[in-house]
């Protein structure tokens, strides 16, 4: 139950009025909120008092801004210790985007159509579609942090879905277009050199991440089984760590290939310093990682492009793919070769289903 009074006061010899909706919240705490006209208080009153009989209401004198409560969950994404890039990202959403446009908005003020001119504050910007996704994807996560830590009673972007433009679906991915084709892979090969032709191969064949790739170490590579087991990663700094997720640890078979191409690798790989020195006083050098640097730490994504990805797509002719295109060469020779189901391709390669369609199975 919610009264709503009349208060008058003086101010420089003028008086003034408003409107004060007196109600309990549902911790049964009195709470009070002043408004300027009766209509606004009668609106205001039975949405709150509508809020406090699902038990989501949240009062405005208990809530923080959302400024506060995007600097709270930063610092929570760093004390649970999550990627660098993870919390980097978050933090561009939140400092450029959200903040900007709702970083003075408390969290009991905020409401789902909001968000949607939020949304549309970033698309009149001139925000891409894909940028504009991931920023309410930041917000929601934000907003769920928030209603953890019973700083807001509910979640009010979870309903909001930001309509993809199916004009922009590319459609099923095509071969020699979306990726290199087998005759361009073949060239491709002849033409890389021994210190990068292993990469090729093994990317080729698995369908692994460039992530994974670089962070790939002999120890999780059985040449006698034919299998890689892909157990960690390297992301866009170097720093060795988990996959993103628990479907990305898997175990790939290997073809002869690929077998053959790592063993011959083996032996000119470059070693990692340990730091420690033998009884002759010479450093003690040790296999780590499959595809390193020259000095046996993680290769950066960057260093691949310049100076194996790119120009040896430029001496054979073709025109430019991503790296990234080489998981649609494995997939598709899976396909083609294997027979392997879409229910495969998903725990073998890490290819979501919602993916598999691209390649004319499932």
């Amino acid at each position: 139950m919610a009264s709503i009074r009349k208060r008058t006061w003086a101010y420089k010899g003028i008086e003034k009025s408003a409107r004060v909706v007196d109600y309990f919240d549902q911790g049964k705490v009195k709470r009070r909120k002043t408004f300027a006209t009766k209509k606004q208080a009668v609106d205001w009153s039975t949405t709150a008092l509508h809020e406090v009989k699902q038990g989501i209401h949240t009062p405005a004198s208990a809530s923080v801004t959302i400024l506060r409560a995007g600097e709270l969950w930063i610092e929570e994404c760093e004390a649970e210790g999550l990627e660098f890039s993870t919390i980097r990202q978050r933090r561009q959403h939140l400092y450029i985007h959200i903040n900007k446009h709702l970083g003075a908005v408390r969290l009991s003020d905020l409401k789902t159509p909001s968000i949607y001119q939020f949304d549309g504050q970033l698309r009149a910007a001139g925000i891409s579609l894909a940028m504009r996704r991931k920023v309410i994807t930041s917000l929601k996560t934000l907003l769920s942090f928030a209603q953890k830590q019973a700083l807001v009673a509910q979640n009010v972007a979870l309903p909001v879905k930001i309509k993809r433009d199916d004009r922009e679906e590319k459609g099923p991915l095509r071969e020699g277009v979306d990726y290199p084709s087998r005759a361009q892979m073949k060239t491709l090969m002849d033409n890389a050199t021994p210190r990068w032709r292993p990469l090729l191969v093994t990317a080729m064949f698995t369908g692994m991440r460039a992530s994974e790739l670089r962070g790939l170490p002999w120890s999780n590579v059985a040449l006698d089984e034919g299998v890689i087991h892909v157990r960690q990663r390297a992301d866009a700094w170097g720093k060795i760590g988990k996959p993103k997720s628990k479907a990305g640890k898997r175990d790939i078979p290997l073809p002869p290939i690929v077998v053959n191409t790592l063993r011959e690798w083996m032996l000119a790989c470059p070693k990692r310093d340990t730091g420690k020195k033998d009884e002759n006083g010479k450093p003690v050098m040790v296999l780590d990682l499959v595809f390193p640097n020259g000095r046996g730490h993680a290769e950066s994504l960057q260093n691949i492009y310049k100076r194996f990805w790119n120009p040896v797509q430029q001496e054979s002719g073709l025109p430019h793919f991503g790296f990234h295109a080489l998981r649609h060469v494995a997939a598709s020779l899976f396909i083609a070769y294997l027979d392997w189901t879409p229910l495969r391709m998903r725990r073998d390669l890490f290819i979501p289903p919602c993916f598999v369609w691209f390649y004319g199975v499932g």
